[in-house]
């Protein structure tokens, strides 16, 4: 007996420096390497997961979002070249120029968009949805509800906002919930630009805000594939213009009636 309890405090002891354990009923012992972190199972011919091999999850899980984020920036870059191209040559212009003023292959721009349609309706969505933005930020950085609006009118220019109506004219999908949603929250924020600077008494009374978003449109659609490209460098100098003829006191008396969203709706 106590040859016995030797025995077994001597292999408790060699277990416990080794990190060697015998598994009750298997006649099999599990042995950690010390410095590997692994863990192996002699004796039935069975190999545990490695720790190791479970460290390794997480890594090769990052490297499957890379290609995600990679793919996402890619899109960006297409709807980027896309709205430029679309306001320098109009929104025909070919897709494979697209994809080369992107920098990507025409392979990764179809399989982001099919079709031209698919292209156009994110350009619109971009487009009306930084617009949007830039309302809402004029509305946050400026306490003076005029000096508001026309911050927003200067921004809406270099988004380019003129440049939908072309966009839109052709085979297109102006009813889709995605650009209803943000067509309705550009016209809103809008509308409140426009009514708080007349409640404020520095705005006109006799416009409306289709008359500001009329106008915003006119004055800052390009003149796609011809030799005028210059003359967007008047563009701000002429909303100014603009502007000012929008401050009371009104200098003159307009024709016709002011613009509303139902009527540019109806047109």
């Amino acid at each position: 007996m106590r040859v016995a309890v030797e025995t077994v405090a001597k292999g408790a002891a060699q277990a416990a420096v080794t990190g060697n354990t015998a598994q009750p009923g298997t006649g099999s012992v599990t042995r950690t390497e010390p410095g590997t972190g692994s863990v192996t199972r002699t004796g039935t011919g069975r190999v545990a997961e490695a720790a190791a091999g479970k460290s390794a999850a997480p890594a090769a899980s990052c490297r499957a979002a890379r290609p995600r984020a990679d793919a996402l920036r890619n899109r960006e870059r297409i709807v980027s070249a896309a709205r430029e191209l679309f306001v320098e040559f109009g929104p025909d212009v070919a897709l494979d120029d697209v994809a080369r003023r992107a920098g990507v292959g025409n392979a990764t721009l179809y399989r982001n968009f099919p079709d031209r349609a698919a292209l156009t309706h994110e350009v619109v969505l971009a487009v009306t949805s930084r617009t949007t933005l830039r309302a809402e930020e004029a509305v946050a950085a400026e306490s003076d509800p005029f000096a508001a609006l026309s911050r927003f009118v200067h921004a809406a220019a270099d988004e380019r906002i003129g440049a939908l109506c072309p966009m839109i004219s052709g085979v297109f999908d102006k009813d889709h919930p995605d650009l209803l949603a943000e067509r309705d929250r550009l016209e809103e924020t809008v509308a409140g630009l426009v009514s708080r600077a007349q409640s404020a008494g520095r705005l006109r009374t006799d416009i409306a805000v289709g008359d500001v978003l009329v106008a915003l449109s006119q004055l800052t659609r390009p003149l796609p594939g011809i030799a005028c490209q210059g003359i967007d460098r008047f563009t701000h100098r002429h909303l100014q213009l603009f502007l000012d003829g929008l401050e009371t006191p009104a200098r003159s008396e307009l024709p016709g009636s002011a613009a509303t969203l139902e009527d540019l709706r109806r047109s």
